[in-house]
């Protein structure tokens, strides 16, 4: 059983966890963490003075670092959690893993398939925990729309279109700059090509990629790039992200066998409609729809599972592995975009 998520777990009732990089994925991750028994907030590291205050208003009690290495080092922690931008993502869980520190990284898990291989080789070496917060895999809609399709509700699905975006400037920061995030397919598709693989089995065949630079001359990742993976029984999923898209399509357009789901974004969040789940439509093979009601998730679903893990055992549903393979799919469509869309095989672990 691979370390990255069997076997990896420490002898204490708590434990204490280092944030390194605070913003605003930071502060969720710190209030996971308070809300979560058995872990505890022991360092945090930001070179910002004010996000480190941020920070220790939540957890008065833990030790501030402005270096990151003084704090991989001073042994104050089993578990950090890296917040840094992605193209950093590999480095600094590569020296948490060296000492001896159970890691969980933000998405992506690294840029390219063979730096996922190396850490997770490393952890499974060390007995170590290395996880991704996929935390979209826990999305209410997400949720609900797995759900259904676990249960046949839509009988088999062939073909899987999920999108995110809208008319829009892009932002300044690294978000933006495809050298720090991979690409606008790295930055949104490590959120919804991961929910793809969740509920889509089987065999890869192939994946083709697009990238179109158009207008947005500020910012180097691509305004509207599409990802569409083929599987080898000929099914489909279709990835968007663009800041192109004066008209949206809907987040999920899912076909099915027996029916149809459709998730419609929810006006009430305009403009930034990823604020808030999907409102989920059955449609059914008879003609009859019905707005699904979302399923209740229980708030820090992830952060309660990594503590169930480090101190019982219990595996987890998110694997390193998983992760490891949307990082294989988005490499490979940014490659096949260099070719204008041609297609190309990803080296994936799962057949």
């Amino acid at each position: 059983m691979s370390t990255t998520q069997g076997d990896a777990h420490v002898n204490r009732s708590e434990i204490r966890v280092g944030l390194l990089a605070y913003g605003a994925i930071g502060h969720e991750h710190n209030l996971a963490i308070q809300a979560t028994t058995g872990l505890t907030l022991s360092a945090v590291c930001d070179t910002n003075p004010d996000r480190v205050a941020a920070a220790l208003e939540l957890a008065p009690d833990a030790t501030s670092f402005a270096d990151a290495t003084l704090m991989l080092d001073s042994g104050l922690i089993d578990l950090v959690v890296v917040s840094t931008p992605p193209n950093s993502h590999h480095a600094w869980a590569k020296a948490a893993l060296q000492r001896g520190i159970h890691v969980i990284l933000e998405k992506p898990m690294a840029l390219t398939a063979d730096e996922c291989d190396e850490l997770m080789a490393l952890a499974e070496a060390s007995g170590l925990l290395l996880v991704v917060y996929q935390n979209r895999r826990y999305d209410s809609d997400f949720v609900t729309m797995a759900a259904l399709i676990a249960d046949g509700a839509i009988g088999e699905v062939f073909e899987y279109d999920s999108f995110v975006g809208g008319f829009s400037r892009p932002c300044d920061y690294w978000h933006s700059d495809a050298a720090v995030s991979g690409g606008a397919i790295f930055d949104w598709g490590s959120h919804f090509l991961d929910q793809v693989l969740a509920v889509m089995p089987g065999e890869v065949s192939h994946v083709s990629g697009q990238n179109h630079k158009r207008r947005w001359l500020h910012a180097t990742n691509a305004d509207h790039a599409q990802v569409t993976v083929t599987f080898t029984d000929g099914r489909q999923a279709v990835f968007v992200n663009s800041d192109l898209a004066a008209a949206r399509k809907p987040k999920f357009y899912v076909l099915g066998t027996k029916g149809a789901i459709v998730g419609d974004w929810d006006p009430r969040a305009e403009p930034a409609v990823a604020d808030l789940p999907a409102i989920l439509t059955l449609h059914r093979e008879d003609g009859s729809t019905e707005v699904v009601s979302l399923a209740v998730v229980e708030p820090y679903s992830f952060h309660r599972s990594v503590a169930d893990h480090l101190i019982s055992g219990t595996r987890m549903s998110v694997t390193a592995e998983q992760s490891r393979d949307v990082v294989a799919l988005m490499q490979a469509a940014e490659e096949s975009a260099l070719a204008n869309g041609l297609a190309v095989v990803p080296r994936l672990l799962r057949s």
